[in-house]
């Protein structure tokens, strides 16, 4: 089993490439197989002219392909996630996310803006037949502040959200697939009781 980290931040250091961070810590605590893909290394005049053919946009859809699960970080501007998450969005086909997990993160200047992660965020993965969308989690600026050393740090009450996620993650979103029920029975052999 796979998992993949998506930054779809157009800055790095950025609030929420570290909330991926933190999630990538915990993730690695408890399984191996985790890949990163930061969108804004990709090859911009690809991306902007949706060259599938680009050899590193090529690597970034296999990416995508060979995940079962997915952890997607994004900044809100205006009430919307990034311009660069949704240029790479475009780009998959409508069936990418078909049987994957996804858990989409996302930061923003105030909590106004959290309901972005249900409104904006979601129906785009939905759009691209997300198995299971789990609970996103928001982060405030506030709630991600810079330190002394002018690196990101994750306040105490998004610690404990992180970790609820990611339990979400391992206990809901990557168990194994219900069977696909019983075997036909033909309507003769049908016997029920009232």
């Amino acid at each position: 089993m796979s998992i993949l980290l998506i930054a779809g931040s157009p800055s790095e250091p950025s609030r929420s490439v570290a909330l991926l961070d933190a999630v990538a810590e915990r993730l690695q605590r408890r399984h191996g197989a985790i890949e990163r893909l930061n969108i804004r290394e990709l090859a911009p005049h690809a991306l902007l002219l949706a060259d599938t053919g680009h050899p590193g946009i090529k690597a970034a859809l296999a990416q995508v392909a060979r995940a079962q699960a997915l952890v997607v970080a994004t900044p809100v501007y205006k009430a919307a996630y990034s311009g660069l998450l949704k240029v790479f969005l475009d780009l998959l086909p409508q069936t990418a996310l078909k049987g994957k997990v996804v858990l989409p993160l996302a930061t923003g200047g105030s909590p106004h803006h959290m309901l972005a992660l249900d409104y904006a965020l979601r129906p785009v993965l939905q759009a691209l037949s997300a198995r299971h969308i789990l609970p996103g989690v928001y982060a405030t600026d506030t709630q991600v502040p810079r330190d002394v050393l002018g690196s990101y740090t994750i306040g105490d009450e998004i610690h404990t959200r992180l970790d609820d996620a990611v339990n979400l993650l391992f206990s809901e979103g990557l168990r194994l697939p219900a069977a696909t029920g019983f075997a036909p029975v033909p309507f003769n052999q049908v016997r029920c009781s009232v």
